[in-house]
């Protein structure tokens, strides 16, 4: 019987999931340190898992402006459609989700842009199945050190934002100064990746998100086309490229609706020891003779 993920493989993975599924030993990402921890935090890896992309960026060649909006969805969308390739081939092994993702990104030979996306599938040893595999960067220590501590990965999530601006530097000398627009371009890229990473935090669950990755790519951009009268019109830009990756993290160990206790204070053993000391004497100093 055809499974509903099994279109969207290739032939080499249905092969290894089906190799796997009948017994066939489990391949993983893992260090023997990291599968200690998973062990420790009562999940087993069920197999590695990947997912790929490759899109193309059309331009019409008409527009005298970079198509940043068109970019930045594009590189959303092949990040989004490789995990959740991941994650069929997770639902597949019936793992429960994946841990230690990472992202690859390529520009393909014939073309366009490749993005990888390579994990390790894990199960707990449990009953209770969640609905959907999570998703995950963390390592396997630091997926322990999670559970451990009332936490579960929920999904990985991302922040893209590509700001342009015109690039003044090729009008001449500056001198020793701030270049406002360049200050401006990577600012408004940071704070629009942050902006994004939170939308898709909230709009795929969590309670908050882990970093993976914060990266800031900086190029420029020359744009030459013909104008009315035949002439050639060149416009050049300065490109700032955020890509902010994490994971989102549900508690588990708590109520959602309890109430945060204020921090306890802490006091110095030494002191502590002391007075406790003084305590125990107390007493005896109280029962001398009449």
């Amino acid at each position: 019987m055809t499974q509903q993920w099994e279109p969207a493989m290739p032939d080499v993975a249905r092969a290894r999931l089906a190799r796997i599924r009948e017994g066939g030993a489990w391949d993983s990402q893992l260090s023997v340190g990291e599968f200690a921890a998973i062990s420790s935090a009562g999940f087993d890896p069920v197999g590695q898992v990947l997912g790929a992309a490759v899109f193309h960026i059309g331009f019409d060649g008409q527009s005298d402006y970079f198509p940043s909006a068109a970019l930045e969805q594009s590189m959303y969308d092949a990040r989004r459609l490789a995990l959740d390739r991941a994650v069929a081939q997770c639902t597949a092994l019936g793992g429960d989700g994946i841990v230690g993702v990472t992202f690859r990104v390529e520009r393909f030979p014939a073309g366009g842009m490749e993005i990888t996306t390579l994990g390790t599938a894990v199960r707990a040893r449990s009953r209770i199945r969640p609905a959907r595999p999570f998703t995950s960067h963390v390592t396997g220590q630091d997926f322990a050190k999670l559970v451990h501590a009332g936490w579960i990965p929920f999904d990985v999530v991302f922040g893209i934002r590509i700001a342009v601006g015109p690039d003044i530097a090729r009008s001449g000398s500056l001198g020793n100064q701030e270049i406002d627009v360049y200050t401006q371009v990577v600012s408004d890229a940071r704070r629009g990746a942050g902006d994004r990473l939170a939308e898709d935090a909230k709009a795929h669950g969590g309670d908050g998100v882990v970093m993976y990755q914060m990266e800031l790519l900086r190029r420029e951009w020359e744009r030459v086309r013909t104008g009315p009268r035949g002439n050639l019109i060149e416009t050049h830009y300065f490109i700032a490229e955020a890509i902010f990756v994490g994971t989102s993290i549900v508690s588990f160990g708590r109520p959602r609706d309890q109430v945060v206790q204020p921090p306890m204070s802490v006091m110095m053993l030494s002191k502590a020891l002391t007075m406790n000391q003084e305590k125990a004497a107390a007493p005896a100093s109280r029962t001398g003779p009449k």
